[in-house]
């Protein structure tokens, strides 16, 4: 359990050129650690930063995460950051501008771009099964490497089943080294939850396999594919795949949370070895390198014209996911209530969850929330709810 905050929530938002306005809300941390009642307060709207401070009012008063931070990019590629909440609920500590979080899934799309420059290379073939290039590796009731394309792994439409569902409770691998091939013989254990191509289904160990094959391909790990592929080729200042036992954030960031039951007192969770995760969802970011990253995916920085194209061909995925989406090579379009699609992901690991979304014409917003699973029992999801209102505005 966490102690009493002594500070009260904060909305603030900053520019690339300083410091903007900052308006304060009434919300103490000590509510959001035991699942006190929060008071009524209500944000001044000034300036076109109010549907992004809005946003994290709500996120923060409503939704009841300990901190929000977003990163948001206009047409002109300007950045603005803004934070809300507190980083820690024992200590009241202001949350870090762009700080660093765990970004789960959003990995995925890291590990397809890498995947799309050998197929544009030459090297990797998107409808060849994943046999040429793991031979004998998938084997089970009902799966076949044979039969599954590295396509299929991309857009989950393999079939796999999830090695994550059969993980079992947190606490026993929070702090233990998992690896990937232990991972997939955990899912390869269970059977296929249906053939090849013939239906979606969001899995992690499709990610685990492609990033198998990255390693497999090139000769080289994963992590430093990812780095020298795409990190350093665009200049992703804090961004990174963790190393082997490495459990803390390297750079300013909020503290993660985990409620110990639905609605109850939060557990601090920062701390954790995320081998487990790995081409799957292990990647370390800032919202504004989120931004950075998925405006030069989608401005053709790092794919060529037709790898981007296949990277943009969908099928439907709104099961599990906001109404309408839909599923590319490692991206999700949805559609916007304003009109016209954002691209993007999302991702969901113990102590925080984040959303990213891009438009064809540059603009960018990406949303943290430093609670995974959400602290209110009934779990609204308003951080995707967030990015179309500000892409909207």
């Amino acid at each position: 359990m966490t102690d009493r905050c002594r500070r009260p929530v904060r909305v603030r938002g900053l520019s690339a050129a300083g410091c903007q306005a900052i308006v304060m809300v009434a919300v103490t941390a000590a509510a959001l650690a035991t699942g006190g009642t929060l008071p009524a307060v209500v944000a001044q709207a000034r300036g076109p930063g109010d549907a992004v401070r809005q946003g994290l009012h709500r996120l923060v008063h409503e939704d009841r995460y300990p901190a929000a931070l977003a990163a948001v990019t206009g047409r002109d590629g300007r950045d603005r950051n803004y934070t809300a909440g507190v980083a820690d609920v024992r200590t009241g500590a202001r949350v870090p501008v762009d700080g660093q979080v765990r970004v789960a899934s959003n990995t995925k799309v890291f590990t397809a771009a890498v995947v799309l420059q050998l197929v544009g290379e030459g090297r990797v073939a998107l409808d060849a099964p994943v046999e040429r290039y793991l031979p004998g590796l998938v084997r089970g009731e009902g799966i076949d490497g044979r039969r599954i394309t590295v396509r299929q792994l991309l857009q989950h439409t393999s079939g796999l089943p999830n090695y994550t569902d059969f993980l079992g409770d947190f606490a026993t691998y929070r702090h233990a080294h998992l690896r990937p091939r232990a991972l997939l013989d955990l899912a390869l254990a269970h059977k296929a939850v249906f053939a090849p191509g013939t239906h979606w289904s969001y899995s992690n160990t499709n990610y685990l396999l492609a990033g198998l094959l990255v390693e497999k391909v090139t000769g080289r790990p994963l992590a430093e594919q990812i780095t020298r592929r795409v990190i350093d080729r665009i200049g992703l200042r804090h961004t990174y795949l963790p190393g082997v036992g490495e459990e803390r954030l390297r750079a300013a960031h909020p503290e993660g949370y985990r409620p110990v039951k639905g609605g109850g007192p939060l557990e601090d969770v920062t701390e954790m070895d995320t081998s487990w995760a790995w081409a799957a969802g292990q990647l370390v970011s800032t919202p504004s390198d989120l931004n950075r990253f998925f405006t030069a995916l989608f401005g053709g920085a790092l794919l060529r014209p037709e790898q981007l194209a296949q990277m943009r061909t969908t099928v439907p995925a709104d099961h599990g996911l906001w109404p309408g989406a839909r599923y590319g090579l490692g991206v999700i379009s949805t559609p916007l209530r304003c009109g016209g699609l954002m691209w993007g992901h999302g991702g969901d690991i113990p102590g925080y969850r984040t959303r990213t979304g891009v438009t064809d014409d540059g603009r960018a917003v990406t949303v943290a929330v430093t609670a995974d699973p959400a602290p209110v029992a009934q779990d609204p999801d308003d951080s995707l709810a967030f990015l179309d209102g500000v892409l909207c505005r």
